[in-house]
C-alpha cells in the first residue's frame, strides 16, 4: 500500500510532539475538499492554536467521522527543541517505511527545513536511491492535509478535555524518553 503522511509540531512545556496523519491515497481528494469547508471566512488554513472552543469542537467531530489515523512522537526539550524533533523524526520515518509510506510532507519550518531533510537522508541511508519514498516540505496554507496533525498535536498537547476528544484519532503515541525501539 502506498500511503502518504502529513506533519506538524507542537510544544506544550518542556514537551516536543511530532504529529502525522498517515492517509491512503484514495482519500487525499475528499480529505482535502472536508478540511477546506472547515475553514471560515477569510481563514486561509486552519490553525488549531487560533480557532475559537466552538469551532474547535466543529473540527474535531467532524475529523472524527472520517477517521484519519493519527501517530504522536513525544520527547522531553530540555536539552533542545531541535534535538528532540530530530529524535522523533528518526523514529518516525522508520515506522512510516515500515507500514507503506511512500509521501512524507513536514510542514515547514523555512530556514530550519534542511534539519529535517540531513535527518531523513541519514535514516534512509542506502535504501534512499532504492526506495519510492520521498519528501518534501510545504507551508501549512498549501497543504490542508497538514492541518490534522495540527489539530492532533495541539490537543493532545493540551490535555484533559481536548486530549480526550482526540484520542479516538490516535492510532500510536511513542514517548522517546522511554521507548526502546
Amino acid at each position: 500500500m502506498s500511503l502518504h503522511a502529513f506533519v506538524d509540531e507542537s510544544r506544550r512545556n518542556d514537551r516536543y510532539l511530532l504529529v502525522v496523519a498517515i492517509i491512503d491515497p484514495g482519500d487525499l481528494t475528499r480529505l482535502r475538499k472536508l478540511l477546506r469547508t472547515l475553514l471560515l471566512p477569510g481563514q486561509k488554513e486552519v490553525h488549531f492554536k487560533k480557532e475559537e472552543p466552538g469551532h474547535r469542537k466543529v473540527i474535531l467531530s467532524r475529523l472524527g467521522r472520517c477517521g484519519p489515523v493519527v501517530h504522536v512522537y513525544q520527547r522531553g526539550c530540555a536539552d533542545g527543541e531541535e534535538r528532540a524533533r530530530q529524535e522523533c523524526l528518526i523514529a518516525m520515518v522508520l515506522d512510516l517505511v515500515a507500514v507503506g509510506v511512500v509521501r512524507l510532507v513536514l510542514d515547514s519550518r523555512e530556514v530550519r527545513d534542511h534539519h529535517d531533510k540531513r535527518t531523513v537522508k541519514a535514516v534512509l541511508g542506502k535504501r534512499s536511491a532504492e526506495s519510492q519514498f520521498i519528501y518534501e516540505h510545504m507551508l501549512s496554507t498549501q497543504e490542508p492535509l497538514l492541518w490534522i496533525a495540527d489539530v492532533v498535536g495541539w490537543c493532545y498537547g493540551a490535555g484533559g478535555d481536548w486530549k480526550r476528544r482526540v484520542l479516538p484519532l490516535v492510532g500510536r503515541e511513542v514517548d522517546l524518553d522511554t521507548w526502546s525501539g
